[in-house]
């Protein structure tokens, strides 16, 4: 039986929550507000922007100034592209590990997340030398697949996770009945772990999306996303802050909707398996 949660502390629960949202969320409520202002507007002060007039100016200027569909383009193909590889040698690893024990999984699961603490400066020269070698720079191709390396071990432990909450009597069921590895992956392990797979893709896309230091090292014009999009409006001459928060608007629009739209199902794959 659920214990009752008294009045006071439910509501000051609830306050903070609202709090801690509204202040996380505060930056791009401004950003959104800079947007719709003029270049000598959005640097006054913040109550003298508030009751600045409203105008589209800014977004007309950055539609103006940059192919904005080529760089919506390039991100949709990135984020989308590096997230289907990482699935398709991520669901195959996170089973193997998740079903067929050995010792040494947990080491190899460590040993993956610790080159997530790498910094990537790191080892910025050597992978520009190999992309500049191999002609990926620049390239659609070459940013899908630093993409892919730099987030597999996070999709891979993500369903590792999920995997690990799915019985494996299950599975033995379906060998027992005469099921092949193929059949045991996509008709039976699979469609149990939609929720967790869901919320793996829902992440690895925005993580991809939102990615910039990789983007703007080893992208130009041709293949350049929604980040090199953004940084364009940051120039020796200054920073033109309506533009650049238009510019930031139209780059974070298509992944904040596709966030609220896919809420419910985001949450209920990151708590997949927490309750019983």
């Amino acid at each position: 039986m659920a214990r009752a949660v008294p009045l006071p502390r439910k509501a000051l629960t609830t306050a903070l929550a609202w709090t801690i949202g509204v202040l996380m969320f505060f930056p791009i409520l401004w950003i959104g507000i800079l947007a719709f202002r003029t270049e000598v507007d959005a640097i006054r002060p913040p109550l003298q922007v508030l009751a600045a007039p409203w105008t589209t100016e800014s977004f007309a200027a950055v539609q103006q100034r940059s192919n904005y569909l080529r760089h919506f383009t390039n991100s949709v193909v990135i984020a989308l592209g590096s997230t289907a590889i990482a699935l398709l040698v991520a669901i195959p690893a996170a089973w193997s590990m998740a079903f067929v024990p050995s010792r040494r999984t947990k080491n190899v699961l460590l040993w993956m997340l610790s080159t997530k603490m790498l910094p990537p400066v790191g080892v910025l020269i050597p992978i520009y030398l190999i992309f500049r070698d191999a002609g990926l720079l620049d390239t659609r191709t070459g940013l899908v697949i630093v993409l892919t390396l730099i987030n597999l071990p996070i999709v891979v432990w993500m369903l590792y996770t999920y995997f690990r909450e799915i019985p494996a009597e299950i599975l033995e069921a379906a060998r027992m009945d005469g099921a092949t590895l193929r059949s045991e992956l996509l008709f039976v392990l699979l469609p149990m772990a939609v929720p967790g797979i869901a919320s793996t893709v829902l992440l690895n896309v925005i993580l991809a999306w939102n990615e910039a230091f990789w983007t703007l090292n080893l992208s130009a014009a041709r293949a350049a996303p929604l980040t090199a999009f953004i940084a364009s409006y940051s120039s020796p001459e200054g920073l033109f802050y309506a533009k650049l928060s238009a510019a930031s608007i139209m780059a974070i629009a298509p992944i904040l909707l596709i966030g609220w739209v896919s809420q419910r199902q985001l949450v209920r794959g990151l708590t997949f398996g927490a309750v019983k």
